[in-house]
């Protein structure tokens, strides 16, 4: 199998894809996973902008301690636990009040506040969608949806999986039309947070299809599904995605570093280069 011919026609048909290293097509791959907010759904766009105000607000100070540095740390320790279930980084949090002198309340007390700001600042998107005054395309990744069809059309099995509340990703996916991609296959955090993962997801993919973590290609835009893929052979394309600016074709720089630090195969600003590029891997 070649690799990557850098001046080939097919690079040009997927010029917007990073490869950190030279890459090789992979014909076997069978089953797709998709992460979900930010990879597939913008629904929960600026969620952040929600989530370190809040911890910052909850974190003691230290002495000479500016806003800007607890601002990096909260956002550093948020970040690095994007993709794993939202209650994970609320026990960081309250693991960050205690090492500072303070008492926190339980991890799920926070989870239940943070939600109740999510809503806040998504209401209105989700009210537009079930009400169609905002398109469902509107809400997805730029060409997020021609590539699931033309992965279901490939015949290849597509898995959705999330960080976020179960019942809320199987909602927003209703909303965004996009659960007959995944036929029933949508997981989300359940609130006996050890019983979901996204490993748990990837491992049970691979026991209970009875293939090899090479036949395994993931999108997300997180380090926990891009790190899980990689530890089990899979191939991970990190999707960079600029959510303020939908369709730009910029990467988001600080997703993009992060991304390439866990071992991410290929980079991709969103999927306007999907299609050629998945015929690429699947030596088409």
């Amino acid at each position: 199998m070649s690799l990557l011919p850098e001046s080939s026609v097919e690079h040009a048909c997927w010029a917007s894809v990073e490869l950190p290293r030279p890459l090789e097509p992979r014909p076997e791959i069978s089953h797709v996973l998709f992460d979900f907010d930010g990879t597939l759904s913008l629904i929960r766009q600026g969620w952040p902008e929600v989530m370190v105000p809040m911890f910052v607000a909850a974190l003691p100070r230290r002495p000479g301690e500016t806003e800007s540095e607890l601002r990096e740390l909260v956002l550093d320790d948020i970040m690095r636990l994007n993709g794993k279930q939202t209650i994970y980084q609320m026990i960081q949090l309250t693991e960050r009040i205690r090492e500072r002198g303070g008492q926190p309340r339980e991890p799920l007390w926070y989870k239940h506040e943070y939600l109740r700001r999510l809503d806040q600042h998504i209401g209105a998107r989700t009210a537009g969608l079930a009400d169609r005054s905002i398109a469902p395309d509107a809400m997805l990744v730029h060409a997020a949806r021609p590539l699931l069809e033309h992965l279901r059309g490939l015949g290849l099995r597509l898995y959705l999986a999330s960080g976020t509340d179960d019942f809320a990703v199987r909602r927003e996916a209703e909303l965004l039309k996009i659960t007959g991609y995944f036929d029933g296959h949508i997981y989300g955090a359940l609130d006996d947070y050890k019983r979901f993962s996204k490993k748990i997801i990837i491992d049970r993919i691979i026991q209970e299809h009875g293939i090899s973590g090479r036949q395994l290609l993931s999108f997300g835009d997180g380090y926990v599904e891009i790190a899980n893929t990689k530890q089990v052979g899979g191939l991970a394309v990190a999707v960079a995605s600029d959510e303020a600016q939908n369709g730009s074709g910029r990467v988001d720089e600080w997703k993009r570093r992060r991304l390439l630090g866990v071992g991410a195969d290929a980079v991709i600003p969103d999927f306007r280069d999907a299609i050629p590029f998945v015929h690429f891997l699947l030596g088409r």
